[in-house]
C-alpha cells in the first residue's frame, strides 16, 4: 500500500519548521570545511605544523586538544586515518556526526585559540579576534543555533529572549490566517542571518502591520487598506483589543507598540541614505527583532483573549 502524505502529516512538518529559525542537532559540511580553515589561520595549517622555526606553538595546541579528547572519550586515537594530531582532530570533526563530539572540538579549539593562540604575537591577536567574530558569524549564516563567548559555546534557545520571545511569535505565527506575518517574520530572519541589517527592519515592520491586519480582519474591525502601522495600532486600541480598565496602564505600551518598530524602521532604513551609506547596528537590528516578536506575541494573545 502507498504512504500517502496526509494534511495531517503536512501541517505538523509546517508547525516543526515554524518552532525556531536554527538548528541544533548537526553541523553542516560546508560550515566544518570553514572551521577548518578557521583553524589554520588561527592555529596553524599544515605547513606551520611541520614547521620547526614556526613562531608559535601549531604542534603543541592540536596535541593538546587531542589529548583532551582522547582521555575524555576513553580512546586510543581519534581516528586511525590519522599520521599526526591535526590531522587525527581534522579526520574526526569532518566525518563524525556526533553532535556532542562535533560541539566539543568547536568549544576546545576556538578556546585555545582565544587563550593560547593570541599570546603569539600582536599579529596573532588580531587574527585570533577576528577568528572568533568570524565563527559566530559563520554560525548565524549557517542557521546553527550556537555562538561562542567567553570561552564558552552557547545554545541560543537558552536564552531568554529567544525562548521566551522569538518561539512564542513563530508558533502563535504558525496559523492560517497569520500566514503573511509568519513568512515576513522568517524573512527577517533569513535577513538577519545572512547579514542585511536594512532588510531586517524592513521586514518586521511589514510583519507587524500584517499581524495587526490579520487580527483586524479576523474581528470585522474596518481600516484603510493603506494604513500604516501606526494607523492600525489605533484601530486594535479604538476597538477594545485592550479592554477599558486597562486602557490607562497600558499608555506607555501604546506608545511603544506605536513608536518601537515603526519608528526604528523608518528613521533607519524607511528611507533614502543620502550621500554616505547608513549603516545599522547589529545590536540594534536584534533588538528590532526581539521587540517585533514580542509586540506579535502580545498582540496575538490579546486577539485570542477576545470572546
Amino acid at each position: 500500500m502507498p504512504v500517502f502524505d496526509l494534511y495531517s502529516k503536512r501541517r505538523k512538518r509546517q508547525i516543526e519548521k515554524a518552532s525556531d529559525v536554527f538548528i541544533y542537532d548537526e553541523i553542516p559540511e560546508p560550515l566544518r570545511v570553514q572551521i577548518v580553515q578557521m583553524w589554520d589561520d588561527a592555529i596553524g595549517n599544515e605547513a606551520a605544523y611541520h614547521n620547526q622555526y614556526d613562531m608559535g606553538d601549531t604542534r603543541g595546541v592540536y596535541r593538546e586538544i587531542v589529548t583532551i579528547l582522547r582521555r575524555e572519550y576513553g580512546v586510543h586515537q581519534l581516528s586511525s586515518a590519522a599520521s599526526d594530531f591535526r590531522s587525527e582532530l581534522r579526520q574526526l570533526f569532518l566525518t563524525t556526526n556526533n553532535i556532542d563530539r562535533l560541539l566539543d572540538i568547536i568549544e576546545l579549539s576556538f578556546r585555545a585559540i582565544d587563550s593560547v593562540c593570541r599570546d603569539w604575537g600582536d599579529r596573532q591577536s588580531t587574527i585570533a579576534d577576528e577568528t572568533l567574530i568570524e565563527l559566530n558569524v559563520r554560525f548565524r549564516e549557517h542557521s546553527v543555533g550556537y555562538r561562542f563567548e567567553e570561552r564558552t559555546l552557547l545554545r541560543v534557545d537558552t536564552e531568554y529572549t529567544h525562548e521566551e520571545i522569538i518561539k512564542p511569535a513563530l508558533r502563535l505565527l504558525s496559523g492560517d490566517i497569520y500566514s503573511g506575518a509568519r513568512e515576513e517574520f522568517l524573512s527577517a530572519f533569513e535577513h538577519y542571518r545572512t547579514g542585511k541589517a536594512k532588510e531586517v527592519l524592513n521586514d518586521c515592520l511589514k510583519s507587524l502591520e500584517s499581524t495587526l491586519k490579520a487580527i483586524c480582519g479576523k474581528r470585522g474591525w474596518q481600516y484603510n487598506a493603506k494604513a500604516t502601522a501606526k494607523d492600525l495600532i489605533s484601530v486594535a486600541f479604538d476597538n477594545k483589543l485592550i479592554p477599558d480598565f486597562w486602557q490607562s496602564h497600558f499608555n506607555a505600551l501604546r506608545t511603544s507598540l506605536e513608536s518601537s518598530v515603526p519608528t526604528g524602521r523608518n528613521k533607519i532604513s524607511g528611507h533614502g541614505q543620502g550621500a554616505l551609506p547608513t549603516a545599522v547596528p547589529d545590536h540594534l537590528v536584534s533588538y528590532m527583532l526581539n521587540m517585533t516578536a514580542s509586540t506579535i506575541v502580545f498582540l496575538a494573545k490579546a486577539e485570542a483573549s477576545i470572546l
